[in-house]
């Protein structure tokens, strides 16, 4: 039953594009007061095991939770995972027609938090006369359409404010985070067997993009230090970018064919070029 209602409502919301429906309600806040933010992962809540998407916040490096579905959280796994379905899952569909009407999704845009509930929005613009259309949207899945596509993702400073003393913990196995344009995942005995990388510690990139990709970060390469020390786990991995002193970048060193490498990143949102994206 969730999932005829899920797939009436992509149905609905690209009809909404099609028609060239104006703007289904305005933004809460001012465009200029919306921060860009980065998908990182999928974790939990302690106790409970709600699911919530962690998103990072390069200025302040706070990790920003925001509560979504156990259906969405799948399907944002799912495309960080690079599972390649045999059938379209809902958001699949949704993004497909949205591209085969000649638009794109430019802007995944969370900017309100009214009774407890996030509320969101979705920029899509046209090709044909560049209209630029906002469709109301649930964040869980605005955000799970935004990974598969690569849309810029803002929130509203109110946002970022009231998920800031949440707790969280990463999922208890298959951990797979993002940061800098870097998909990293854990680096178990049998990948690091399949790959050829050494025993050190650290985590195995499934995906690079922007500057880590134009950098020379490239899938199956071992992440080996941030800033100097080793992450053992993705979530590791993130909690260092994260504590990257502001306005510095973050030092890479990673293996990759043989040899380590450095790079230099800035952790800005990184931009998602579909031709500089290079995955496992």
């Amino acid at each position: 039953m969730r999932s005829r209602f899920n797939r009436l409502a992509a149905w609905l919301l690209v009809a909404a594009f099609a028609a060239g429906v104006a703007t289904a309600r305005e933004l809460a806040v001012p465009p200029e007061a919306l921060i860009a933010v980065e998908l990182s992962t999928v974790a939990v809540i302690p106790g409970s095991g709600t699911p919530v998407v962690l998103l990072r916040e390069p200025a302040s490096g706070d990790m920003v939770p925001i509560f979504i579905g156990v259906a969405e959280a799948r399907a944002i796994l799912v495309s960080l995972r690079e599972i390649r379905m045999p059938r379209p899952m809902t958001h699949d569909l949704a993004l497909d027609i949205i591209t085969r009407l000649d638009g794109t999704l430019e802007r995944v845009i969370v900017d309100d938090l009214r009774d407890g509930t996030y509320h969101g929005l979705l920029e899509v613009r046209r090709s044909a006369d560049q209209t630029l259309t906002r469709i109301d949207a649930r964040p869980s899945d605005a955000l799970a359409l935004a990974v598969r596509s690569g849309a810029e993702i803002l929130v509203a400073p109110r946002v970022l404010q009231a998920g800031r003393d949440l707790e969280f913990e990463g999922l208890a196995s298959e951990q797979v985070v993002t940061a800098l344009g870097i998909t990293v995942v854990e680096a178990t005995q049998e990948l690091r067997e399949a790959l050829n990388l050494p025993d050190d510690s650290g985590v195995i990139v499934t995906a690079a993009s922007g500057r880590a990709s134009y950098g020379g970060i490239r899938p199956g390469a071992l992440i080996l230090k941030v800033n100097d020390q080793a992450p053992s786990t993705p979530m590791e991995y993130l909690d260092l970018v994260r504590k990257t002193p502001s306005g510095s970048n973050a030092a890479i060193t990673y293996w990759h064919d043989g040899a380590r490498h450095a790079l230099e990143l800035p952790t800005d949102v990184p931009t998602r070029h579909p031709e500089s994206s290079v995955r496992l």
